[in-house]
């Protein structure tokens, strides 16, 4: 007899103002199971689970739970019933222990007067060894890294008699080491009967972690599929309905007597920053490779303006040039596209329009007025090349998905006509679809002149876009490699390359 679902979710049907969210989708899973969900940014996933944990109604189908209809109008009544959900950003106290995130809320007391630290510390170890952490319950949260935050996301959500987890881009910031713990701890949870629901836009690991694979594109399912019985190009073509290739450049695109854009020297900051120099050709694409901690974000922003450095200089065109404030640098011809978008990069509560826009102002006003009209023209011209889907300009951006917003910020850059584009981690968290277009977008970017610095944990990508790849290690320039010589394997070696530490000879 075939297994009871866990979860069945039948032509889910889902409209927002003037948008067709969702179109009959169909979603099921096992006890036991590991459900990878893909699509494109945009495909309708989130809104997919905002309908199952709550947060969204649905306009049509049938949602069954346990073999009983389900319908819940909050995160909490979800949670009641054992659905829980792990966001890519995560929302817990830092300044708390690790024990009081997983119970606030639900704390021991003492006589109703007082909380027992005490028993909760006692129930997360109990909690952490059911499920195979090894973590300390009384440390602040704060001090742990983000894979380590994540897992006592994830006991937190088991400690509510979790019978179905959500586990949204649980992989994007985390390190290889990270992520083979959260693989062993699915595992355990896996053989405990908890279902799952991952989604993830890296192909590799919804092969190795997932059983079977559904797939929405534009608001529609497509199918289901054994993950077993489909390869990563199929998945890929049915996410996008079209083939994409991500073949590592073979060779330079730069003309060896290119200008010399942008060039730095013995740029140095405290520990984060060592010495580093280098030069950015006209139309070059030079990739930042490196481990987490490598220093490579802390270049871009030192360059940017967005933080001090203690020493180096910085040269554009061959003057040397004085960047004090992201101002400085965007007057100097410098976009910069952070990785932490929402933080550094977004208005989520303004329009695309604005958001695109906001770096370029001055060329819309006109006696002392700003020309909205104007400003949604080039914004929807140059989203438009982009093809940020949206409903219209005037759309809060924090209604886009991820992948759309962070298309926003490159258009606003593209606007700004910046002869100096830093990219840090533009690819982080959008779908195979997106970054094939973002990879097309950049070079031809570089094929029009811009220069382009590239930053990303992927080495795949960073093979893919370099004409030339300088990797870091600790603060420090180890290495650059031309196109035609960087391999995976010569990159790893470089951005291991630890610095040697003299300590004298024996007499």
């Amino acid at each position: 007899m075939e297994q009871e679902y866990l979860l069945e979710m039948k032509g889910i049907d889902k409209r927002f103002l003037g948008v067709h969210a969702l179109k009959g989708v169909n979603l099921n899973l096992k006890r036991g199971e590991v459900v990878a969900l893909v699509g494109e940014n945009g495909a309708g996933k989130s809104t997919l689970m905002k309908v199952l944990t709550g947060i969204h109604q649905p306009d049509g189908g049938t949602i069954t739970y346990e073999g009983r209809p389900y319908a819940v109008r909050n995160i909490r009544e979800a949670q009641e019933l054992g659905i829980g959900m792990i966001h890519q950003e995560l929302n817990m106290m830092n300044h708390l222990t690790v024990a009081q995130n997983i119970y606030i809320g639900r704390e021991s007391m003492v006589a109703k007067a007082w909380i027992n630290d005490g028993a909760m510390i006692k129930k997360t170890r109990e909690l952490f060894k059911y499920i195979g952490i090894n973590i300390d319950p009384t440390v602040k949260l704060g001090t742990l890294t983000v894979g380590k935050q994540q897992m006592v996301e994830i006991a937190k959500a088991v400690s509510h008699n979790t019978k179905l987890l959500i586990l949204d881009e649980p992989t994007a910031a985390l390190t290889q080491t990270e992520i083979e713990e959260l693989f062993k701890i699915m595992a355990d949870l896996k053989a405990k009967g908890i279902g799952m629901i991952y989604i993830s836009h890296r192909m590799d690991e919804i092969k190795r972690i997932s059983d079977r694979v559904t797939v929405m594109r534009d608001g529609e399912y497509v199918d289901t599929v054994d993950t077993d019985k489909v390869t990563k190009d199929e998945i890929i073509q049915m996410m996008i309905g079209r083939v994409v290739y991500e073949d590592p450049k073979q060779k330079s695109n730069v003309p060896a007597d290119a200008e010399v854009v942008l060039e730095v020297k013995h740029l140095t900051s405290g520990n984060t920053i060592k010495d580093v120099s280098f030069k950015l050709h006209r139309g070059e694409i030079l990739g930042f490779s490196g481990l987490m901690g490598a220093g490579r974000t802390e270049v871009a922003r030192a360059i940017f303006g967005a933080d001090p450095f203690d020493s180096g200089e910085i040269y554009i065109k061959g003057k040397r040039v004085n960047i004090k404030t992201p101002a400085d640098a965007v007057a100097h011809g410098i976009g910069y596209l952070s990785e932490d978008r929402k933080r550094y990069g977004l208005m989520l509560i303004k329009s695309v329009a604005e958001n695109t826009a906001i770096a370029s102002l001055d060329r819309y006003i006109r006696f002392g007025f700003i020309s909205d009209g104007k400003i949604k023209d080039e914004a929807r011209e140059y989203n438009n090349k982009l093809r940020t889907k949206t409903p219209s300009m005037d759309q809060l951006l924090k209604n886009l998905s991820g992948g759309n917003q962070q298309k926003v910020i490159i258009a606003r850059w593209l606007i700004k006509n910046s002869d100096i584009l830093i990219f840090d981690e533009p690819t982080r968290g959008i779908d195979v679809g997106a970054k094939s277009e973002i990879y097309t977008l950049i070079n031809g970017l570089a094929a029009q002149g811009k220069s382009i610095i590239v930053i990303s944990s992927e080495l795949v990508e960073v093979l893919r876009l370099s004409d030339r790849v300088l990797v870091m290690c600790e603060g420090r320039k180890t290495g650059e490699l031309d196109i035609s010589e960087a391999n995976q394997e010569k990159i790893m070696q470089l951005s291991t390359k630890r610095e040697e530490i003299n300590y004298g000879t024996a007499v």
